[in-house]
């Protein structure tokens, strides 16, 4: 699936959840991306470890504004693109920046070892968790959260790459799923509507 095929269905997508949702927070507050709040998709990414074997979960990050994006290290475009939007969105929330919490999900355990996984989260930033587990139960939390992903074979011998979903889901502090950013929406979009969940 091409980017720009990829793309443009996410888009559809949400412009249908969207318009079942709608965006409005009340006291004139629109959140930049997709409201899905009461979404029943997402609710967790248990029992997916961090790069130091530890099982993770939403309840680890509570008072945070959790992001959560599935992708892999040796991605092209999307992945480094999106990683460092989240870098950027944390400068933007100055001090409560650190309040702002990136979670990399891997969809290729078989290249992402925590080693590889650790050192690349790390060269965007030292607080984003890298996450990964067997294919059964990152295929698992994939499906709990609509995602797409996909071994497309090289040209070479036993090269790939990974077709993806790209985008990012937020949590507000308490754990909940709220909105979904589509790939390219940008650091400023993703740092007003932490703010706005910062505040709620």
């Amino acid at each position: 699936m091409t980017m720009q095929r990829r793309t443009a269905l996410q888009g559809c997508a949400a412009l249908a959840v969207a318009s079942l949702l709608g965006c409005d927070m009340g006291g004139g507050q629109k959140f930049a991306g997709m409201d899905m709040s009461g979404s029943e998709q997402g609710r967790d990414f248990a029992p997916l470890r961090d790069v130091s074997g530890r099982p993770r979960s939403i309840a680890d990050f509570a008072g945070k504004v959790v992001v959560v994006f599935f992708g892999y290290v040796q991605c092209p475009d999307v992945c480094p693109t999106t990683l460092q939007e989240l870098v950027d969105a944390k400068a933007l929330l100055g001090g409560q920046g650190s309040r702002l919490q990136g979670v990399f999900i891997t969809v290729d355990p078989e290249r992402d070892t925590p080693e590889v996984l650790k050192a690349y989260t790390e060269a965007f930033s030292p607080d984003i968790v890298g996450l990964t587990g067997t294919e059964e139960e990152i295929a698992a939390v994939a499906r709990a959260f609509k995602v797409f992903y996909k071994k497309v074979p090289g040209r070479e011998p036993g090269s790939y790459t990974m077709d993806h979903s790209a985008g990012m889901y937020m949590y507000d502090p308490h754990g909940k799923l709220r909105v979904y950013h589509r790939y390219g929406q940008g650091a400023q979009a993703l740092a007003q509507d932490a703010k706005i969940l910062l505040g709620a």
